[in-house]
């Protein structure tokens, strides 16, 4: 059996990653889904363990001294890690696994894991960036502001990435990263156990 795939999808804040992967899982339905850990807050309407596992300061820093992470990082205050045990397991067992984190933890799991597949999303301009992170009515003006002075970076960091996917309507974007994961699905890299099967007979 072929490990799964880990597609890593990343992005500014406020490029649709979240919105992208939630349709992704209503259309490929045996995807499994990456829990990260993280400090902060809930937000309204996130449940425990399905959107994040909320943990406090001190707990998450035992678990990066326990090496407990395929990634971590540290974002507007507050820790955000990919617990990597329950990652590593499924693909393994042969499942796909969608990844939705930071640019900061992406680069990091692509350091640590560099068979994944990173994919960057694109939001459909700077503007439209700005009224989607208003539109959440989640963060204060000086959060918003500390947010879009990192844009211009973080686009800088769109090279580092498999392929880069714009987000200027959710189902075309959809669309397009299914058809990145069929594809990857079918590198003879990842097919090394069918070409040596074959081999044998």
């Amino acid at each position: 059996m072929d490990n799964g795939l880990l597609v890593v999808i990343s992005g500014p804040s406020g490029a649709g990653k979240g919105t992208i992967c939630k349709r992704l899982r209503e259309v490929m339905k045996d995807l499994k889904v990456s829990v990260s850990a993280t400090t902060r807050q809930p937000r309204w309407g996130e449940i425990e363990g399905e959107s994040y596992f909320f943990i406090d300061e001190e707990d998450f820093i035992n678990r990066i001294n326990n090496d407990e992470f395929l990634e971590y990082a540290k974002v507007y205050g507050n820790f955000y890690g990919t617990p990597k045990k329950e990652v590593f397991k499924q693909l393994e067992a042969g499942n796909d696994i969608i990844l939705e984190i930071d640019i900061q933890g992406a680069l990091q799991v692509k350091k640590n894991y560099p068979r994944g597949v990173f994919i960057f999303i694109l939001p459909p301009s700077i503007t439209e960036l700005k009224n989607r992170i208003e539109g959440r009515g989640t963060d204060s003006k000086e959060v918003i502001l500390e947010r879009m002075k990192s844009v211009y970076e973080e686009l800088n960091y769109a090279f580092e990435y498999d392929y880069v996917v714009l987000n200027d309507e959710v189902e075309s974007a959809v669309e397009k990263i299914i058809c990145i994961i069929k594809s990857e699905k079918n590198r003879a890299i990842r097919k090394k156990a069918i070409i040596n099967k074959i081999r044998e007979v």
